[in-house]
């Protein structure tokens, strides 16, 4: 698509070209207004709001409202939404919620997120990191996501939220894949199905245990506030399952784009080896130049409303592109350059208002962790395929990839 040709009505949202490199896509979706009709895989059409301000403002849209109740047949019809009794018993967590439901079960999580102790936890993280590049060949080559990127967030979070090493050690990661939404008529759906299955049969396990065995941990919490009452069986079902899959998939994610981000500026990834103090600053300009959560979920109008200028009827979708706002030009000056000074940086990775994700602070620490492990770690750290070979994951809301085959000199 030429930077001047008109844009299709739909816009098409599929494809491998896309998937690669969306930024020319969103730059003329940007250019042409905030708001566009796109058309998903699945075949649902939703409204796509793409500029900084316009995203913004969406997501503080008190009348846009995130529980699937309020989409409409057209919508749910085409919808990639997880089939009865699952979507009833894991889908009532934060990210489906509106106020005040929401607001009652996210306490639980924010009271146990703290910066003070994530801090508390970073040595034993920085541990658990070390341990994964010990394990990886004396020599490249290797795979960076099977090798660490898909390990290192399931391990923090497992000590993060209480999850015994026995069942640590039995939790499948394809379960994870559950939040790359397969369509009803989908090939794929039948795996998909059995992963809910197998995934929802884990979960009962996990309240099992913590009923027997009691700590001070969060998902002990949680489920003592079931019993008092405070959360309903679904919420506590539907609350482990978003912190199991939303709590380590899009940090893998999110350390793939980081390193490819880095291997395509190799005078950035040598800047950041030779001065570790640039690690916090990096790892937000590394959220804002390629987020693992290219996409929000669906949010609706209850009734026809105006949103920029446009008509959006009641229950249609409205998703908001946070890469998007994150490379658009009126509020970040030279939006395609990776610029580690880039100060202030209030990018929208981990997205904005109510619905802010409430692990972005252990989140910023894993990516800081990660990328300061590998690169002091790896000498010589490169990608030993050719750019283009890199296979982006499928997913229709987020952005990764499931190999990174890396080469480096001896690990240190």
């Amino acid at each position: 698509m030429a930077l001047h040709e008109p844009l299709p009505d739909p816009v098409p949202l599929t494809g491998c070209p896309y998937k690669a490199n969306p930024y020319f896509l969103y730059k003329r979706m940007r250019e042409a207004g905030p708001v566009h009709r796109v058309l998903f895989p699945s075949g649902v059409r939703a409204w796509l709001v793409t500029g900084y301000e316009a995203a913004r403002s969406a997501l503080n849209d008190d009348r846009l409202g995130k529980n699937h109740g309020r989409g409409n047949d057209r919508w749910r019809a085409r919808a990639s939404i997880m089939p009865e009794p699952q979507h009833s018993q894991l889908q009532v967590h934060l990210l489906h919620q509106d106020p005040p439901r929401h607001t009652r079960m996210r306490r639980f999580v924010t009271d146990a997120f703290t910066p003070r102790r994530i801090e508390q936890l970073r040595p034993r993280f920085q541990a658990l990191a070390d341990a994964l590049v010990d394990g990886l060949p004396e020599h490249g080559p290797a795979d960076l996501v099977t090798g660490f990127a898909a390990r290192f967030p399931f391990q923090v979070l497992a000590e993060f939220i209480g999850l015994p090493p026995e069942l640590a050690g039995r939790f499948d990661r394809d379960w994870g894949k559950v939040v790359q939404p397969v369509g009803p008529t989908d090939p794929g759906r039948p795996l998909y199905e059995a992963r809910l299955h197998g995934l929802q049969s884990y979960i009962a396990g996990v309240v099992a245990h913590k009923r027997e065995h009691r700590e001070d941990d969060l998902l002990s919490r949680l489920v003592v506030a079931h019993e008092r009452s405070e959360l309903s069986q679904e919420e506590l079902g539907s609350m482990i399952f978003q912190l199991l899959v939303a709590g380590q998939e899009p940090v893998t994610n999110q350390i793939t784009t980081a390193l490819i981000a880095l291997f395509r500026h190799p005078s950035q990834l040598a800047r950041l080896r030779g001065n570790p103090d640039l690690l916090p600053r990096a790892v937000e300009e590394l959220l804002r130049y390629d987020s693992a959560f290219e996409l929000t979920t669906w949010r609706f109008f209850d009734r026809d409303s105006d949103l920029h200028g446009t008509r959006v009827p009641a229950g249609d979708s409205v998703i908001v592109s946070l890469c998007a706002a994150n490379r658009d030009p009126r509020r970040f000056p030279d939006p395609d350059t990776l610029d580690f000074d880039r100060s202030p940086n209030p990018h929208l990775a981990f997205g904005h208002g109510i619905h802010f994700c409430p692990g972005a602070a252990l989140a910023r620490t894993e990516l800081q962790i990660a990328l300061g492990t590998l690169l002091s770690r790896l000498p010589g750290l490169h990608l030993s395929i050719r750019d283009e070979a890199i296979a982006w994951i499928p997913a229709v809301l987020g952005r990764g990839t499931n190999h990174l085959p890396v080469g480096y000199g001896r690990r240190l």
